[in-house]
């Protein structure tokens, strides 16, 4: 019963999240200005532009938040080789498909001539190297998380290697946003997500997992989760106004409160800043705390994503994309436009779009419409106990 509790707060945390990150790459599909300008410039957006997106910077940071959690508590019943065996494979294998299945579903690029990198790869790389440190112990990943969550910004300090290999490994594992890395002369590797500022989210999320035991008491874990979420919180709100160490881009005020507000939630995700990940991480353990014993009827419809997120993760950028082609050719574009100078994705020319009130709609209609897929995979995963089904 505790076991069942525990799973059904994670689920529909994470099933927030999968929701609202539909959302995010609908504006990025659908949205008239999502290709020419950013929506959390404070100088330009407005507060729906802003807040859609923004809201959505909770979904990357909790999706591998909460997948350290719950590799630590399906770790519980393998022995320390049979977990690390287990974290590399899959994590192997999510980089495999970030190249493939999640690429070609964002670009519908059959030539590949770019392959983008992004939450997938970072959860994936993360998990080979946690399958190296909780080798060591416990301590070494709980430590290395600290480390790596309080210290990274550290490198906003540090001249980055301007070209060659050096400054790729460096974009790689540390400042990467759109670093572009040639292959061949018509192929790039689009890398978006620097690994180890995304490992320290999954690294804490490990070492949370440990609250999850078995024996722990479930009244105690959730004063944790609420106390930890708290500080985090309070922790941006007191570095963001400080206006120092903990984000490369520093709050500016004007004078006007849209503005200033939207600066002062304006931290960086690429790659996220200590401030972002307090913002992000410290309300959603809040929420974790407050929902370990949610049994509603929106709670178990939310859940039913969050048991499957992987699925449904590849499954939605298909759908959007087949939204996208039906609409692109309706509009009145044809084959000629169907690949676009200077943008990744095919059947999405620079100005196409919509007003935002389309752009809800549509992504109301994809998560519904991905809600059966989702319930009958999480039911089939549940009955059946097939080697694969962990991959996905």
């Amino acid at each position: 019963m505790e076991k069942s509790k525990r799973i059904q707060s994670i689920d529909i945390l994470r099933g927030i999240v999968m929701i609202i990150m539909a959302l995010d790459h609908t504006r990025d599909f659908f949205h008239h200005s999502a290709m020419t300008a950013d929506p959390l410039a404070p100088a330009s957006t407005t507060y729906p532009l802003f807040f859609t997106r923004w809201i959505t910077h909770f979904c990357a940071p909790v999706f591998v938040m909460l997948s350290g959690i719950s590799i630590y508590i399906s770790s519980q019943n393998k022995t320390r080789a049979e977990a690390s065996a287990s974290m590399f494979k899959r994590g192997l294998w999510l980089i495999i498909a970030e190249i493939t299945l999640v690429t070609f579903g964002i670009t519908f690029n059959p030539f590949f001539n770019i392959i983008i990198l992004q939450v997938i790869w970072a959860i994936g790389f993360s998990m080979i190297l946690l399958s190296i440190i909780s080798r060591i112990s416990f301590r070494a990943v709980l430590f290395s998380g600290i480390i790596l969550l309080i210290g990274h910004n550290t490198l906003d300090y540090v001249a980055a290697p301007a070209s060659g290999v050096s400054s790729a490994i460096w974009n790689i594992f540390f400042r990467a946003f759109g670093s572009a890395i040639p292959i061949s002369s018509s192929h790039i590797i689009l890398v978006l997500y620097a690994i180890l500022p995304w490992t320290a989210a999954m690294f804490i999320g490990y070492a949370l997992g440990y609250w999850y035991n078995a024996g722990y008491s479930a009244s105690r874990r959730r004063k944790n989760l609420l106390i930890t979420g708290s500080v985090m919180t309070i922790a941006f709100i007191l570095l963001r106004f400080i206006n120092g160490y903990g984000d490369p881009s520093p709050r500016l005020t004007n004078g006007s409160f849209p503005h200033d507000l939207f600066s002062f939630l304006n931290t960086s995700k690429y790659p996220p800043s200590l401030m972002y990940l307090c913002m992000t991480l410290g309300p959603s353990l809040i929420l974790l705390s407050i929902w370990e014993k949610t049994n509603t009827a929106w709670s178990r419809f939310v859940s039913v994503y969050g048991k499957v997120p992987f699925f449904y993760y590849i499954l939605h950028f298909y759908l959007i994309h087949l939204f996208l082609i039906i609409l692109f050719f309706s509009s009145g574009y044809g084959v000629k436009d169907i690949s676009s100078p200077g943008l990744p994705f095919y059947f999405r020319p620079l100005n196409f779009g919509y007003d935002l009130w389309i752009v809800y709609v549509l992504w109301i209609v994809i998560v519904l419409l991905l809600y059966k897929p989702s319930q009958w995979f999480g039911r089939y995963k549940a009955r059946n106990a097939y080697w694969w089904l962990k991959y996905i």
